[in-house]
């Protein structure tokens, strides 16, 4: 991958375009604006199922807009976006069953108790919410309120119901936000399990994480 123009995009298109025929997410071409600005131009990539790729760079450039056009929250002007082989925004109704985004916001109701803000997932997922909570150790807090917990127990919380849907493709904004040490362990717990089942994962962050075997694609 080569720096050209302020953006991140690959020397040639071929490979990417070949790679499109199979299995994966694939990225051939990608550009987007970020209001009037183009923040991404001929960016290209593919992660295998399996695959991570870590979208590193300094602030405002263009890892949180790359995720959400992932998530098919924002459209491209240029370029596809494949999975499967096939365009993955042709059908936004169809990308969104195989997509969860984990954005900064946790996304959690503090009217309800830790164990009925995961309800829904486990609802559509048919897997058990205790189980999802025990592996991120909130097991204990279940019926506590979720306004009671701490910035770290409610982005384990937001994780729980990460690993309770059955998306193949996870998209995390800094993951690991508030996380000490401990709940960093269960994480890559959970990562390493994802991919073990042919999921992929595209993370945006600052810090390390604990995907090994990872590419980087570096924004600027």
């Amino acid at each position: 991958m080569s720096i050209g123009g302020g953006v991140m995009g690959t020397a040639t298109d071929e490979p990417a375009r070949a790679a499109a025929q199979s299995a994966g997410l694939v990225a051939a071409s990608l550009a987007a604006f970020r209001g009037e600005r183009l923040i991404l131009r001929d960016l290209s990539f593919t992660v295998a199922p399996g695959g991570a790729l870590i979208l590193a760079g300094a602030n405002g450039s263009g890892k949180s807009t790359l995720l959400r056009l992932l998530a098919g929250l924002l459209r491209p002007v240029a370029g596809t976006l494949f999975w499967g082989g096939q365009d993955a925004l042709a059908d936004l109704t169809a990308h969104g069953r195989r997509v969860a985004y984990l954005g900064h916001q946790d996304a959690v109701k503090p009217g309800l108790t830790t164990a009925e803000n995961l309800r829904l997932a486990e609802r559509l997922s048919g897997q058990s919410a205790a189980v999802a909570l025990d592996r991120l150790g909130l097991a204990a807090l279940s019926d506590l309120p979720a306004r009671m917990l701490s910035a770290g127990q409610r982005r384990r919380l937001s994780l729980a119901r990460l690993c309770l849907g059955l998306a193949p493709i996870w998209l995390l904004d800094e993951p690991t936000l508030g996380l000490d040490t401990a709940s960093v362990d269960r994480f890559g717990a959970l990562l390493a399990d994802h991919r073990a089942a042919g999921g992929v994962v595209v993370a945006a962050t600052h810090v390390p994480l604990p995907l090994p075997g990872a590419t980087e694609l570096l924004l600027s």
